[in-house]
């Protein structure tokens, strides 16, 4: 069995610590003894950028990420979006950017450069906040994969997201046909339910961690702003 090296650590503000581990010719990042994302299974990642894009109508699109991690959804909503989309990310933790510039260069490819992106050190509910608050603009997709889903794990500050008035304050965010998705390890009815209270049409859909139906099922959720 190959084993598994430490790369680099790195704290997580108000939270745990992060490991970046190479496993092979795989990298992994942990949080303690958690596997949070790895390069084996990235595929329901990419589905979260590609498919909420599917479901906007905004010829250009702006999307606004909570989570660099390893870029995967970064990456993907890059390669589905169209030229004049803007594709903002919010990262709260310096050494991600570190680590996509270094041992995951290979990895992150050009990603950091695209002139539609950005990634921003900020806490995705302040960026959340200033849309609501006119200091920028409203945007038409909110992705959210800032921790393992709606439990908020990794990161106590995380919880306030998928809260009722968490929800209200993305949907407020959005505009009109907007859509706010969230990735979860697991399905939670009580979020779906949570999710309509907070005035949203929501779709949940099933995707597979890896290609082809392999890996374990993931939970995205597709809540859509009506009005």
């Amino acid at each position: 069995m190959l084993p598994r090296e430490t790369i680099a650590i790195a704290q997580i503000p108000d939270g745990e610590e992060l490991t970046l581990v190479s496993h092979g010719r795989d990298f992994i990042i942990m949080l303690g003894r958690d596997e949070l994302m790895g390069t084996r299974m990235q595929f329901s990642e990419e589905q979260l950028a590609e498919l909420t894009l599917q479901r906007i109508n905004a010829s250009r699109p702006r999307v606004l990420i909570g989570g660099y991690g390893m870029g995967f959804t970064f990456r993907s909503a890059l390669k589905h979006a169209p030229e004049q989309a803007e594709v903002v990310v919010a990262e709260v933790v310096p050494e991600i950017l570190d680590w996509a510039k270094g041992p995951l260069a290979e990895l992150t490819g050009s990603c950091l450069e695209d002139t539609r992106g950005e990634v921003i050190l900020a806490d995705v509910a302040a960026l959340i906040d200033d849309a609501v608050d006119g200091t920028t603009r409203r945007y038409d997709a909110i992705l959210l994969d800032v921790d393992n889903g709606p439990d908020g794990i990794v990161r106590d500050g995380n919880e306030r997201l998928y809260t009722k008035t968490g929800l209200g304050r993305a949907r407020d965010a959005l505009n009109p046909g907007g859509v706010l998705a969230v990735w979860s390890a697991a399905p939670d009815h009580k979020f779906t339910q949570r999710l309509k209270g907070a005035g949203f049409d929501v779709e949940v859909k099933t995707v597979r961690a890896r290609p082809n139906n392999k890996g374990p099922h993931h939970t995205i959720w597709f809540a859509t702003r009506l009005r």
